[in-house]
């Protein structure tokens, strides 16, 4: 029976599935699991108006943009199992972002283009012993998690002839890497289908995020004749946290052959709200850095449930319905969104199991303006709205069981 066909496809702050070790309660000893996510999300924002900063007006821009682009998210992980102890190693990523607005809008001096990656390489136990009717499970692991990613903003609107040379762009570059861990204990009652599993992941501290903030493209002018970070690459550093979560999740035997499962999952993506950068060459760091990555965020919360059924001893099938609150707090478009998903797996042996699945749903609407959160401004440089928009999804795995 399947119960993890389908999964979220778009979800708040820099969730991109966040961490799955479903892979290890697989019933058979050993195990190789390889697949992908395809995901295109499409939030299109409107009615855009620049606040007129430092940088130069950019109200003739034009008043809309799409902000979002398509992406991938692979998943490898190997399971095996001696007596009463499983263990799961897997690659993910469990976090990232692309947005690509693009210079031609009148809110390029807050984003040109963002994109963060992950790559987290896990290690998670299990031990397992008689309780009752069924068997209860105590999960440990660690998992060491890289991150990188960039930001381009336009710093300065440069009037001709000097536009042939510079184009006012400024771009940020990070990357670090560090250590979580997560624990949890699961019930199983094989008999009845039935799995319930409670999973703490630790928040990772990035407390060596460093890069560069490059202003090469930004020349002195007149109005800004001793701006010692124009024209120039400066190298820079922060700090900041990914969030911890709590999944739980069950699944239960309803009828022969019938499956129900369902999900909670909180994440604290209110632990990131702005992340100043400061130069680490000697120079002087401005009053809220030299930059910094302007995010607001809220706790996310995500429920998802639905139904299974086994067709027969090579087909069955899954559809159920995910609803995501948005990390959004009045500053940014991840709103609220819901999800509609259906999949297959299909078993031409005892040893293989092939799985596909696919979900489509709607990004709810809102807007982003200006608001302050402990001290610190967000949306001061440009308002937007945006209506409901879709999103698809279509993933695609296979396992070798032996």
């Amino acid at each position: 029976m399947i119960s993890t066909l389908t999964q979220p496809a778009f979800a708040g702050g820099l969730d991109r599935g966040g961490y799955n070790i479903d892979q290890l309660f697989d019933a058979s000893q050993f195990s190789v699991q390889s697949g992908v996510i395809y995901v295109m999300p499409q939030r299109k924002l409107k009615n855009v108006k620049d606040v007129p900063t430092s940088g130069g007006d950019l109200t003739r821009f034009p008043n809309h943009a799409d902000d979002t682009t398509n992406y991938a998210v692979p998943y490898v992980g190997l399971k095996g199992g001696v007596g009463d102890v499983d263990c799961l190693l897997d690659y993910s990523e469990p976090f990232g972002a692309h947005t690509n607005p693009g210079v031609n809008w009148a809110g390029a001096n807050n984003n040109i283009e963002t994109k963060v990656e992950s790559h987290n390489y896990g290690a998670t136990c299990s031990y397992k012993f008689d309780v009752g009717p069924g068997q209860l499970r105590v999960i440990g692991g660690v998992f060491y998690q890289e991150i990188e990613g960039f930001q381009e903003k336009l710093v300065s609107l440069i009037p001709a002839p000097a536009s042939a040379l510079y184009s006012g762009v400024g771009r940020l570059d990070i990357s670090d890497d560090s250590w979580g861990w997560r624990a949890g204990v699961a019930y199983e009652i094989p008999e009845y289908a039935l799995r319930a599993s409670l999973v703490y992941n630790s928040r990772v501290k990035y407390d060596n995020l460093t890069g560069t903030v490059d202003l090469t493209q930004v020349p002195r002018t007149p109005g800004n004749p001793a701006n010692i970070y124009l024209q120039g690459v400066t190298p820079v550093s922060g700090s900041a946290e990914a969030p911890e979560s709590l999944e739980l999740k069950l699944q239960s035997g309803i009828a022969p052959d019938w499956l129900a499962f369902g999900s909670v999952k909180w994440t604290n993506w209110s632990v990131l709200q702005s992340i100043p950068f400061c130069p680490t060459n000697g120079l002087p760091c401005p009053r809220g850095g030299l930059t910094s990555l302007d995010l607001g965020y809220r706790d996310g919360w995500t429920v998802s449930g639905g139904i299974g059924h086994k067709f027969n001893d090579q087909w069955s099938g899954a559809v159920s319905v995910t609803w995501d609150r948005g990390t959004s707090d009045g500053y940014g478009s991840q709103t609220d969104s819901w999800l509609l998903g259906v999949g297959a797996a299909y078993s031409p042996t005892e040893n293989i199991e092939w799985r596909l699945a696919g979900s489509v749903g709607i990004l709810t609407s809102g807007e982003s303006g200006t608001f302050t959160r402990d001290g610190v401004t967000y949306g001061d440089d440009v308002t937007y709205s945006f209506g409901n928009d879709l999103v698809a999804a279509i993933s695609t795995s296979i396992k070798v069981k032996f």
